[in-house]
């Protein structure tokens, strides 16, 4: 009997293992936003509240994004058990909510909670690739976005 071999590895033998152009194009280009809009709240100080509040709301945006790779992950994967699948399911929406909530905050404790909410998708991006086979760049890239989006609204909180 011939064993044919799983999902799993054929996945692991046409993964990239170098980040795609296009990947790095749109994920670094997602912190465009970011670093704009907190120099701008710095340089620009007569408008720095509305700079403030532009990237509160991108922030949310974003940290709503990262929360449904986890969804996207739960539907693709063929190596989660149960449990796991239900258990990102679950997860992929709290960014999203977290965030929601973010924008009815002042900005101090929107700040916080967007940083809180970005530290927390990175943790479960960390427990997602000790699950499941993802591409080697995922977990740099993920902590190298995730660090300039904090690092920004951190930035921007104290001009």
């Amino acid at each position: 009997m011939t064993k044919l071999p799983n999902q799993v590895d054929s996945f692991k033998t046409t993964m990239p293992q170098i980040i795609p152009p296009i990947v790095a194009w749109l994920g670094y280009g997602g912190l465009l936003p970011f670093v704009v809009i907190a120099a701008a709240t710095w340089f620009d100080i007569n408008h720095s509240s509305l700079w403030r509040d532009a990237l509160l709301g991108y922030g949310a945006v974003i940290l709503s994004f990262v929360g449904a790779l986890h969804w996207g992950f739960a539907m693709s994967q063929n190596d989660m058990s149960p449990n796991q699948r239900t258990n990102s399911f679950v997860w992929s929406v709290v960014p999203s909510l977290l965030a929601w909530v973010a924008l009815l905050m002042t900005p101090k404790f929107a700040t916080l909670l967007l940083v809180a909410g970005f530290l927390a998708h990175f943790w479960q991006d960390r427990r997602l690739v000790q699950l499941v086979n993802l591409p080697d760049w995922y977990l740099p890239l993920r902590l190298r976005l995730t660090f300039i989006a904090i690092f920004s609204l951190i930035a921007s909180y104290f001009s």
